[in-house]
């Protein structure tokens, strides 16, 4: 199957019904790649997941999900799953009882540091913004 980039402003310039056909399309072929980044790195957990491994790594489940305020041992199976499945983050299992397993970030994992470095530093402007607009 051959992969066709589209420009992704030719996307959103179009009317809605052609926007639907343009959605069935990208199933198939047509490809935006900023749409394309954020079905590999979407949901709550996905980033905050990849920071965690950034900042320190390898890690084991329970480690994670210690770092991870909130999330279930479900869905971090879920979102860890993902990831390797899409090449960002690699699993090691060891031969011990019960089971270990540790998780760290594959070389394109890393690829995406920065990325996640700039987003820590927009929430924290976007935060103290906030915050001032309080005051």
């Amino acid at each position: 199957m051959q992969v066709v980039h589209r420009n992704c402003t030719n996307i959103v310039n179009n009317s809605n019904a052609v926007n639907q056909d343009i959605k069935m399309e990208n199933k198939s072929k047509i490809i935006c790649p900023v749409q394309y980044s954020l079905d590999i790195l979407s949901g709550k957990w996905k980033l905050p997941i990849l920071h965690a491994l950034h900042k320190a790594s390898p890690k084991r489940f329970k480690e994670l999900e210690r770092e991870l305020d909130g999330i279930t041992p479900t869905m971090l199976t879920t979102q860890l799953r993902d990831l390797e499945k899409n090449g960002l983050v690699s699993r090691e299992i060891f031969a011990t009882v019960p089971p270990t397993v540790e998780y760290r970030t594959t070389e394109l994992g890393k690829t995406l540091k920065s990325l996640i470095y700039e987003f820590k530093k927009w929430g924290l402007m976007h935060m103290k913004e906030i915050e001032a607009e309080k005051s």
